[in-house]
């Protein structure tokens, strides 16, 4: 794919500047998911392994270009150093003198983790000279954040640009991903996109109308494309100005031999509320007191025999509103049957996006597709088919 990964780098002696997320949930002064540290562990361990020092590098909140002790990564470090298993050092700066202290006192063998690489406005504008005094504290540069890969930051994009650089192993991982499910994938390939607004993902739709076979709308997205059908969608979720953009997307798929599978049955109710009583009825009859909450049993059915018929899938976004039962039972549904097809080795199934993560874990199935992205925006900047600069950058170099 046009980069190197830690397997074409040598590491013995050398000290490897490694971009990683560390943006974790923290309450009360500690950690409460670990899941992003125990993502990086590989690539930590690799290069220890073969002799080399890693220095961590990371952002950690908002704090708008300015120290803030309230978003200090020095929270991160008791987590950290349970996960590894050894001491981690802590440098007060990401730069300058505390930086270059804690790097030069290091052993083959050793970890420092630099403080919040966004305590200098300079990290969000790329800024030339601080990248390079990042750069100047290391031989190597490692990138296994592809949740920051969008972003073209001095920590993910300049300082790539100064030293050798390769992928780590949850970035080598992500990226291949990707590219079985969208860059060379194997066809017939469905993709399901879910949520509440058209308008925010109306290059999603663009760019997946021209490279899928099949095109799964659902959530509130699928009621203003109905709606734009001429069906009566009552009290629902529904952006009405977008409907002439859900149109124009309509025919962009007919031209690309792409086929757009909404709802053929909407389970409905009066209020959004746990309990609440509910109907089901064909996509046609919603009552102009009711809301469409979430696909039928008509609708999933036919949604199975679509997923049997592909082999590469990709997943962004619930098919209802997952957060309030029963207006889950599409979304588990379909989960269930992504996950069963996935085990049998019938279908490469990729999922992203915070809500798809969150749909699939409570649908206890997580953990059996073939890859689940918890990087977010750089997920769906992906999929809408953009130039992700933390990448770009690695097949440049």
């Amino acid at each position: 794919m046009g980069w190197k990964t830690l397997d074409d780098m040598n590491f013995a002696g050398k000290a490897a500047l490694v971009r990683v997320d560390l943006n974790v949930p923290v309450r009360d002064g500690e950690v409460t998911d670990t899941a992003r540290i125990e993502g990086i562990l590989p690539t930590i361990r690799h290069i220890l392994d073969a002799q080399g020092k890693v220095v961590l590098l990371a952002h950690f909140g908002r704090p708008k270009g300015a120290p803030d002790p309230s978003m200090s990564l020095r929270v991160v470090l008791p987590a950290l150093e349970a996960a590894l298993g050894c001491p981690v050092a802590f440098a007060d700066d990401c730069i300058g003198g505390p930086a270059k202290r804690a790097v030069g006192t290091m052993e083959a063998g050793e970890v420092v983790l630099l403080e919040n690489t966004r305590f200098h406005a300079e990290e969000e504008r790329n800024d030339p000279a601080f990248a390079a005094s990042m750069a100047a504290l290391a031989d190597v540069y490692v990138n296994d954040a592809f949740s920051a890969a969008h972003r073209a930051h001095a920590s993910t994009e300049g300082v790539a640009r100064l030293l050798p650089s390769c992928a780590g192993r949850l970035m080598e991982a992500e990226l291949k991903a990707l590219e079985a499910a969208l860059g060379s994938p194997e066809r017939p390939v469905v993709a399901i996109v879910g949520g509440a607004k058209v308008s925010t993902k109306i290059a999603l739709l663009e760019n997946l109308v021209s490279r899928v076979d099949h095109l799964v709308i659902g959530g509130g997205m699928a009621n203003t494309f109905l709606a734009a059908e001429g069906t009566q969608v009552g009290r629902s979720l529904c952006e009405h100005d977008m409907a002439e953009t859900a149109r124009a997307i309509l025919a962009a798929a007919r031209d690309a031999g792409c086929t757009v599978h909404l709802p053929r049955d909407i389970v409905v109710a009066a209020a959004l509320e746990p309990g609440t009583e509910t109907r089901t009825l064909p996509v046609d009859a919603c009552p102009e007191d009711a809301m469409i909450l979430d696909i039928g049993p008509e609708t999933r059915a036919h949604l199975d025999g679509v997923f049997e018929l592909c082999r590469t899938l990709i997943w962004n976004g619930p098919l209802g509103v997952f957060e309030v039962p029963p207006f889950d039972a599409g979304t588990l549904a379909a989960a269930l049957k992504v996950a069963e097809l996935t085990d049998a080795g019938r279908l490469v199934s990729v999922g992203g996006g915070g809500d798809t993560v969150a749909a699939l874990r409570a649908a206890g199935v997580a953990d059996r597709l073939t890859y689940l992205s918890g990087a977010g925006g750089a997920f769906l900047e992906w999929m809408e088919g953009r130039t992700l600069p933390g990448v770009a950058v690695l097949q440049a170099h």
